[in-house]
């Protein structure tokens, strides 16, 4: 269980790569500076695969069936627009929520998963279609975005878990998807105790 929490990141003070030490003795804020500093360490080493993966699958569905309204062919084109930038772009997105998974507080690090980073995602989401002319932008971008928040919170869920993760403690993913149904139940469970106590005056501890 130990390993499963436990990802390195470089220290901000020691940007070199071998000096490295857990992320769970870093800030939200420090982690931020990490990235900042040796972004190249953090985030082009730590792609990450399986975010890629899926998100590719589930974004460019959603905006295939989305457009579908407007045609095969526009649905199409919407898909393969997706595609285009969707890999790279989710490969480093989960790069960035791996390296919040164990960041204190945790309430700080799920924030900055489910606001700050979706802002960027789909601000190159939303000028990479719309360069490319897809029709239905704005019914597609708002389904998109709809399913960030619950995604954002899924998979930061997941890594804290040792689920979808390529750094340390990292499974095969065979392994992930055999665990993935109980982590959506504990899930499902969790999201409204996270609510009510973000909204009230505790902090969250379990999303």
């Amino acid at each position: 269980m130990q390993d499963e929490d436990r990802i390195t990141v470089l220290d901000p003070k020691q940007p070199s790569y071998s000096s490295l030490k857990p992320v769970g003795s870093l800030t939200v804020a420090e982690v931020l500076v990490g990235i900042a500093r040796c972004p190249g360490n953090l985030i082009w080493r730590r792609w990450n695969w399986k975010s890629a993966l899926f998100s590719s699958i589930i974004r460019g569905a959603i905006f295939f069936l989305v457009n579908l309204i407007g045609g095969v062919s526009a649905a199409v084109s919407a898909l393969v627009t997706d595609l285009i930038f969707r890999p790279l772009v989710s490969g480093f997105y989960g790069a960035i929520v791996e390296s919040f998974r164990s960041a204190t507080p945790t309430w700080a690090a799920t924030l900055v998963v489910i606001i700050a980073l979706p802002v960027i995602n789909h601000l190159i989401e939303i000028a990479v279609h719309w360069a490319r002319g897809t029709q239905r932008l704005g019914s597609s971008v708002f389904a998109s975005v709809s399913f960030s928040l619950l995604s954002g919170l899924f998979n930061i869920f997941a890594m804290r878990r040792g689920v979808l993760i390529v750094g340390d403690g990292r499974r095969p993913l065979t392994e992930d998807l055999r665990r993935l149904p109980a982590v959506v139940a504990a899930f499902l469970m969790a999201v409204p105790r996270f609510a009510a106590e973000l909204a009230g005056a505790h902090r969250p501890d379990d999303v």
